[in-house]
């Protein structure tokens, strides 16, 4: 399959239909790894029965981002695979129901992220003395332009860019873990 471009949300519909864990679970897990599953298998990703994920699935698809993947046996299954490597979610500004929609998703995301912060807190001092030295919470202060946050934020892509999972998971070293890695940059008021 070729590489498969970002997807870009910008209508209100669509963001209502992502903004359920469920669904942003399954649409980062199909996105960030290119696979392609069974409702059976995505059910074991986040915890749901495979007709409540099939249901899922389906909604995902009908606003594109999910789609239907070749079987990989007789045929008899039914697999589902990301429309994009990426999501970006933009609201128009112009329309206050698209705002009011991704300020709902972007809270889920939020929620989901403060999560994991919280459960690595709990996890790591039982994790390995190289990881804990690995890791990092930071928050930084910073004084720019526009362009210069700009470019930062471009900067930082091209940094991450090798360590993609959906690109290295095959051939990750001996040793490598997947790792979150969170990250916002925004003008202060």
């Amino acid at each position: 399959m070729a590489e498969q471009a970002n997807v870009r949300i910008t209508d209100a519909r669509t963001m209502r239909a992502l903004a359920h864990p469920a669904r942003i679970e399954i649409v980062d897990y199909l996105s960030y790894t290119g696979a392609s599953v069974t409702a059976t298998e995505c059910a074991g990703l986040v915890g749901l029965s495979p007709s409540a994920t099939s249901y899922h699935l389906r909604e995902l698809a009908k606003y594109g981002l999910v789609e239907h993947a070749p079987s990989q046996g007789d045929g008899r299954e039914r697999r589902w695979r990301s429309t994009g490597s990426s999501l970006w979610i933009h609201s128009d500004a112009e329309q206050p129901e698209s705002v009011a929609a991704e300020q709902a998703l972007v809270d889920l995301y939020m929620t989901r992220d403060k999560d994991r912060v919280r459960e690595w807190m709990a996890r790591q001092p039982r994790d390995p003395q190289e990881w804990r030295d690995a890791s990092a919470l930071m928050g930084q202060q910073l004084v720019m332009t526009a362009e210069e946050l700009s470019e930062l934020n471009k900067q930082i892509r091209v940094l991450m860019e090798p360590f993609r999972m959906r690109d290295r998971q095959a051939e990750a070293p001996e040793g490598a873990r997947r790792v979150v890695v969170q990250y916002a940059a925004f003008p202060m008021a």
